[in-house]
């Protein structure tokens, strides 16, 4: 036994030493921890570095954190790479083999969700740490490793344990029944043997029966006396296992409730959050380990009834037990159906904005199939694409006559069992939606704003035909577009059902209106992953977006707390005096900055949400060439610079410019860092930072020497009112407007923005943009 002191002072550092020293049930529980989902030959030789690492400072509920937790794994990979690495020998071969192969299996299983790695070791961690304590009979605490989610595992493990015991109990019970009931078949036997040896009496002399008889007699009394207590015992029996099996079923069901109603379900809720950008969904590892512990508990408790019910048969006693087998057997059915119905998952799944005739992949899996040896025989999965209403009747098990919505090319595959990770799997590679039919539309309902989605279909059986399954999978909505110009509708109509859609609903209904801080969430999700930063939307930037969603001009956020947003003025409504709706101009921001303003955004050097009467009070207490930039309010996917200078009309006179919006177009000719760079009056980034100090990194190197007597020409932006002299004579300079974007209504093109007077004080005026090209004289 483990000593308390020992305990006290290596539990730390020496949890691994002190596990191996765990014998009997408590070694078992420890043992069960490891699998392919966390090889227990990664824990022992790398069991030093694993505790040393502070994997309870890492927050698995805040998806930030997933940096930190991307580190640990690529440390963890290197640390079995170098392991490897340093095995020498014939024994040294194999294992540096197979830790090679650990490091590739565990990169590809938690590369994506590393967040799943750190959840998996601190549960490993938490566990065998309370395992030494109970042997140690110690109760100094655990530690900090015991967060709700280890909680959680220990109490799923806990019950997993209770389940094991009580099907051993079953089957020791069921193994004495059938002991016992074969020795009361021989009884019987034997009771029937006296009573041929008393009919046989008949043929003997008078004086011979009655030596015989009486002694028969006795005997017969005596066995069938045995016979009578001995059913009744037999009886006891039979109702005493059924009504332990009631236990053990009770608890199963309530053990699956917990792992397919909770904690899949809430997979399935994180994979949706995904589709908008949330984190990772994480792995299904510790999913499939425990769905196949409760498939192979079924199945044994299954077989268990079945052999009660085949002694049941082969020695009928009247009374209650044939009733009680029945129903045990009607529920364990149940429970197996459930089970294997609910574990046929889509685990990547195909795109939620699907454009016709375009290749797509999806991948479905059944998370019990290796355990029911399903792949014995591999069942064949069926894509079809299918209509909400359609699959509104499919879940009312009403007849769709196979009914579809379209056709799919490439929509069959065999689903395929992987030995080194036990997972049974069909992977759609090269699906195409070759065609769709429309249902009528609702009301101002457009084509963006229909939902379909995939159904995925088997049927396979298990326990040699056993049972026969028909198995279905609805995919998360998809919304059909046949041009890449009804992108962003689509995606509003996506990004809107992910968020809000609510557990168990009729497909694929939505509410029609949501609190403004839960879009913000959602808003907020999708822009960080479409940027693909980890600089979110502050609280300035959302107020902006309120006032902008409710045109309102209020700067308090606890004003918009209680405000609700319907799906019109999120997507089908125009913004008042524009032509496009809220989230297509923030669909345009989102994009702009992906495409063109990424890094700029993470230095925080874009502003962006702040509004043009904003941005003239803020700059207007700056020196003059202080600038900013924001997202243009009139233009999708727009963004200008503002900046503070001296009406050159009024001397002493100061002014806030504009400057005409940049699209994607003019960045895809120059740069916004090139195009800051250029225009020499812009001095200092508001509100005081020097502009090279922030965009110089990111200038375009000058152009090399001539080549072959040829230097190339260069493109450089003026603003011409703010244009300095050329020193340079001979460089004669050519000015050529600035083309506008298809955005920019053609008649401006070229012209100033309307002058706009403000406060009635201050004249704002927009100034135009030109290109220079600046192109020195040949030599030969």
């Amino acid at each position: 036994m483990l000593t308390s002191h020992l305990f006290s002072v290596r539990v730390k550092m020496a949890v691994w030493i002190q596990a191996q020293q765990l014998q009997g049930d408590a070694l078992h529980q420890m043992q069960s921890l490891y699998g392919q989902h966390f090889p227990i030959e990664v824990r022992h030789y790398l069991s030093q570095w694993i505790e040393g690492q502070l994997w309870d400072a890492i927050d698995l509920e805040n998806p930030q954190e997933e940096i930190k937790a991307k580190r640990l794994l690529d440390s963890l990979i290197q640390e079995l790479q170098k392991k490897a690495e340093h095995q020498v020998g014939e024994d040294g071969f194999l294992l540096k083999i197979k830790l090679g192969h650990y490091a590739s299996q565990l990169k590809s299983t938690y590369d994506r969700c590393p967040l799943e790695l750190v959840r998996c070791i601190k549960h490993i961690l938490y566990t065998e740490q309370r395992l030494v304590r109970e042997a140690t009979n110690s109760s100094s605490p655990v530690g900090g490793l015991m967060d709700s989610m280890s909680q959680k595992y220990h109490q799923i493990n806990q019950a997993f344990e209770e389940l094991r015991v009580l099907t051993q109990d079953t089957e020791n019970d069921l193994r004495k029944l059938q002991h016992n009931q074969e020795y009361f078949i021989i009884q019987y036997q034997e009771s029937l043997r006296i009573q041929a040896q008393l009919s046989s009496l008949a043929t003997l002399p008078p004086a011979d029966r009655q030596l015989r008889e009486p002694s028969l007699l006795s005997k017969r009394a005596t066995v069938e006396a045995w016979l009578t207590r001995e059913a009744n015992t037999l009886q006891k029996y039979r109702l005493g296992l059924a009504e332990k099996h009631q236990k053990t079923l009770a608890l199963l069901r309530k053990q699956q409730t917990v792992i397919l109603d909770d904690e899949l379900i809430q997979w399935k809720r994180r994979q949706q959050l995904a589709g908008n950008g949330g984190p990772p969904e994480g792995g299904l590892d510790i999913l499939q380990s425990w769905c196949e512990k409760l498939a192979e508990t079924i199945w044994q408790n299954r077989q268990q009834i079945r052999r009660a019910e085949h002694l049941r048969q082969q020695l009928p006693i009247p009374g209650p037990i044939e009733e009680l087998l029945t129903e045990l057997n009607s529920t364990i059915t149940d429970i197996i159906s459930a089970l294997v119905t609910s574990t046929f998952i889509i685990e990547k799944q195909p795109p939620q904005v699907l454009k016709t005739q375009t290749k797509f992949a999806a991948t479905v899996r059944l998370l019990v199939g290796g355990k029911l040896n399903v792949h014995m025989n591999p069942p064949q999965v069926k894509a079809t694409i299918i209509s909400e209403q359609q699959a509104k009747a499919l879940l009312k098990n009403e007849n769709t006559r196979n009914d579809s919505s379209g056709e799919i090319l490439n929509n069959n595959c065999v689903m395929e069992y992987h030995q080194t990770t036990g997972t049974l799997s069909a992977h759609f590679r090269n699906m195409s939606l070759k065609r769709i039919r429309r249902s009528d539309r609702r009301g101002a309902e457009s084509v963006t704003e229909e939902k379909f989605t995939i159904l995925f279909e088997s049927q396979f059986s298990v326990g040699g035909n056993e049972l026969v399954f028909q198995v279905k999978t609805l995919s998360l909505p998809v919304v059909v577009i046949v041009h890449g110009s009804q992108d962003n509708n689509a995606t509003a109509t996506v990004l809107w059902d992910n968020a809000f859609a609510e557990p168990g609903r009729v497909p694929f209904i939505v509410p029609d209106k949501v609190l403004w801080p839960q879009l913000c969430e959602a808003l907020n999700m999708k822009y960080k992953a479409e940027v693909q930063s980890n600089r979110g939307l502050s609280e300035e930037n959302l107020v902006f977006l309120a006032q902008k969603a409710f045109s309102s001009s209020s700067v308090n956020p606890e004003d918009y707390r209680n405000m609700t947003m319907t799906w019109s003025q999120f997507n089908r409504e125009s913004l008042p005096g524009r032509n496009f709706t809220f989230w297509q101009w923030f669909d345009g921001v989102m994009e702009l900055t992906k495409k063109h303003l990424k890094p700029h955004w993470n230095d925080g050097a874009i502003l962006g949400f702040v509004n043009k009467q904003q941005a003239q009070d803020m700059l207007m207490s700056k020196p003059n060439g202080t600038f900013l930039l924001r997202f243009s309010d009139s233009e999708i996917g727009g963004i200008t610079i503002a900046w503070v200078a001296e009406n050159p009309n009024k001397a002493g006179e100061r002014m806030v410019w504009n400057l005409m919006p940049y699209t994607t177009k003019d960045f895809s000719i120059r740069s916004l860092a090139d195009r800051i760079s250029d225009l020499n009056h812009l001095l200092y980034l508001y509100p005081d930072r020097p502009k090279d100090e922030v965009f110089s990194k990111y200038y375009t190197p000058p152009l090399s020497k001539a080549v072959d007597g040829y230097v190339k020409p260069q493109i450089k932006q003026v603003v011409p009112e703010f244009a300095t002299p050329n020193p340079d004579p001979t460089a004669n300079p050519t000015y050529m407007d600035h083309a506008a974007s298809p955005a920019v209504n053609p008649q401006h093109a070229y012209g100033l923005y309307p002058p706009m007077m403000l406060d009635g004080s201050v004249r704002l005026c927009s100034a135009k943009c030109c290109v220079r090209f600046s192109v020195k004289a040949l030599t030969y």
